[in-house]
């Protein structure tokens, strides 16, 4: 696929596509493997914190730190807006392993920021 952008826009359009999907804006950039590592990586991190039981926080002002956990959820995008049209990840406050995995989920969202923050690094040719 052959985008005939101009450099800095490129760079902007696969720093979206990663933070919009684990990896694709690796994949875009024809860097499969490193693609297909964070993808299930992060992929993995978001499955077992829903299997714990985790919690996807909404956008709430009452709280500064629901504030934070919003903006950690929402770096794993597709995610977040599947949890939001399909009413999963409410989080189960009576299992035990609650908090590990709402932490699970947070941390899967901020190491998508970074994933994506690479393909972008990579596409203006400051890292290989």
């Amino acid at each position: 696929m052959m985008f005939c952008f101009y450099k800095p826009m490129k760079a902007i359009v696969f720093l979206i596509a990663g933070w919009f999907a684990p990896g694709l804006g690796h994949v875009l950039q024809k860097k499969y493997w490193r693609g297909l590592v964070f993808f299930v990586s992060v992929g993995a991190m978001t499955a077992l914190g829903l299997g714990m039981g985790g919690r996807i926080y909404p956008f709430q002002t009452e709280n500064p730190l629901t504030v934070l956990a919003f903006f950690a959820d929402l770096g794993d995008f597709v995610l977040y807006l599947l949890s939001r049209l399909l009413s999963f990840g409410q989080g189960s406050l009576e299992r035990t392993t609650f908090e590990f995995g709402t932490a699970y989920i947070a941390g899967a969202g901020l190491l998508n920021y970074l994933v994506a923050l690479d393909a972008f690094d990579i596409a203006k040719g400051k890292k290989r």
